[in-house]
């Protein structure tokens, strides 16, 4: 299978390169980036990184693209005209941004999840059983810790957490996300999920969702060592796409996880 990878200067960039070349059944096809990257015009194997997305996009069968909400949305428009599938690993879409990439996703394989690594979608599945069992006398907290170059916040995986717990227990996650406390908050309502964001040093990814009950408290937690995996993740899920028909895909799909028998 042939990939072109987007964002090559960038450190996710360039791990999904160096996933590439180790995996006998990829072949990087294209790699580019923004003009003006330093990573322009520098070669990986045969390949020379460029900045035109079309060409890139149609020299493979799929793109993987870990860049920024906007240079995502350019490339979709690309795999689009091209009919080619596209791997997002960017978070922080807007709505109107993840509504484009649902409309997209009628006409070509879109896979869009917020973290590829296998443990994190594992922790996701555990985080709904957990859910489900315990239900509304326990609460919710969730907690995660990036490096201090990210942008967002809380973290796309953070919410997809807090989604994912938010469904399983019959709530709106806009209705009750508490971001952070300070001062006088008053007592904590029962039906919050908070979120707490911790931003420093180099660390790749930490996530847990605290679950806090009357003399008991669960912990589910997932940290990354290495962008690697993310990487490793998001190539396991491009094989997958491969021949499949138009529609919006995620790493449950691709590692059997909505299969799944519920608690």
């Amino acid at each position: 299978m042939r990939l072109a990878i987007a964002g090559a200067g960038g450190k996710m960039g360039r791990m999904l390169i160096e996933a590439v070349a180790a995996d006998p059944d990829l072949e990087l096809a294209a790699a580019f980036d923004v003009p003006g990257s330093p990573a322009i015009g520098t070669r990986v194997g045969a390949v020379a990184v460029g900045t035109d997305p079309a060409a890139a996009i149609a020299a493979a069968d799929a793109l993987v693209d870990f860049t920024r909400p906007e240079g995502t949305m350019a490339h979709l428009e690309a795999c689009l005209a091209a009919g080619k599938p596209i791997v997002i690993g960017t978070t922080g879409f807007s709505r109107a941004q993840r509504a484009a990439i649902e409309q997209a996703a009628a006409r070509i394989p879109v896979m869009l999840s917020p973290n590829y690594a296998v443990g994190v979608n594992v922790v996701f599945r555990l985080a709904e059983i957990a859910a489900r069992a315990l239900g509304e006398a326990w609460d919710v907290e969730i907690l995660e810790a990036h490096h201090r170059q990210k942008v967002d916040a809380p973290s796309g995986t953070a919410l997809e957490l807090g989604r994912i717990v938010a469904r399983a227990l019959g709530r709106e996650l806009e209705a009750v996300a508490v971001h952070g406390r300070r001062g006088e908050t008053g007592a904590r309502s029962s039906g919050e999920i908070g979120f707490h964001a911790i931003r420093g040093g180099d660390i790749v990814g930490e996530h847990t969702v605290l679950f806090a009950g009357s003399g008991e408290r669960l912990e589910i937690t997932v940290r990354s060592a290495s962008r690697m995996s993310y990487a490793l993740g998001a190539l396991r899920a491009a094989k997958w796409l491969r021949g499949r028909p138009p529609g919006l895909y995620d790493c449950f799909d691709a590692l059997g996880l909505r299969q799944a028998a519920p608690l």
